[in-house]
C-alpha cells in the first residue's frame, strides 16, 4: 500500500517529500485538507521549511489527498504514537536497537521477543521501522530493565540480526 501511496507522486518530487514527512510523523489529513495532528493544525510554511519546499507544494499534496478518496481513507485516520526509545535510559527502561539483515524477512520480532521473554524482561515497546521510509530500518525494543550482556549475545547470533546496539 505504502509503494501505490508514493507512486502517486513520483512524477512530482517535491510533493513526494510532503507525503513522506506526513507519514513518517504520523499526520492526518483534515476534512479542509490542512495537515493536523489530532486537532491542532500544523502550518504548511512550518512543514515547507522543514523539508526546504515551497509553501504551496504542501497546500497542493494536501489537497490532492483530501479529493482522492483512497488516500483520504489512509490520511485522516492515520496516527502518530508515543515512541520511548530517546526517553527510556531517563525512565529507568532498557533499549535494544537491532538492524536486520534484511527487514521484509519475517520473524524476527518474534524471535527477539522470545529471547527477551527468557531473560525475564517484559517488553514495554516494540517498535520497527518501515522500510519505505526508512532507509537503514531498526527494530527497537524497550524492556522493562536493564538489558543483560548474555542477552546482547544470544541476540547477535541470532539469524537475520546484522547488529545489536543496546542503550
Amino acid at each position: 500500500m505504502w509503494q501505490e501511496i508514493l507512486n502517486k507522486f513520483k512524477r512530482f518530487p517535491a510533493q513526494e517529500k510532503v507525503i513522506r514527512l506526513i507519514l513518517q510523523r504520523g499526520f492526518q489529513i483534515s476534512d479542509r485538507g490542512r495537515v493536523v495532528s489530532g486537532s491542532i493544525e500544523i502550518p504548511h510554511a512550518q512543514i515547507a521549511k522543514e523539508l526546504d519546499v515551497d509553501r504551496r507544494v504542501v497546500d497542493t499534496t494536501a489537497q490532492a489527498i483530501r479529493e482522492d478518496q483512497t488516500l483520504w481513507k489512509v490520511f485522516r485516520n492515520i496516527h502518530s504514537m508515543t515512541f520511548l526509545g530517546d526517553v527510556a535510559p531517563v525512565l529507568g527502561l532498557g533499549v535494544i536497537e537491532i538492524t536486520p539483515v534484511n527487514a521484509a524477512k519475517t520473524g524476527l520480532l518474534g524471535s527477539v521477543a522470545s529471547a527477551v521473554a527468557r531473560y525475564g524482561l517484559s517488553i514495554r515497546q516494540a517498535v520497527s521501522d518501515d522500510p519505505y521510509f526508512v532507509e537503514d530500518p531498526k527494530l527497537t525494543i524497550i524492556t522493562e530493565g536493564k538489558i543483560p550482556g548474555d542477552l546482547v549475545r544470544l541476540l547477535t547470533e541470532m539469524e537475520g540480526v546484522k547488529r545489536v546496539t543496546v542503550y
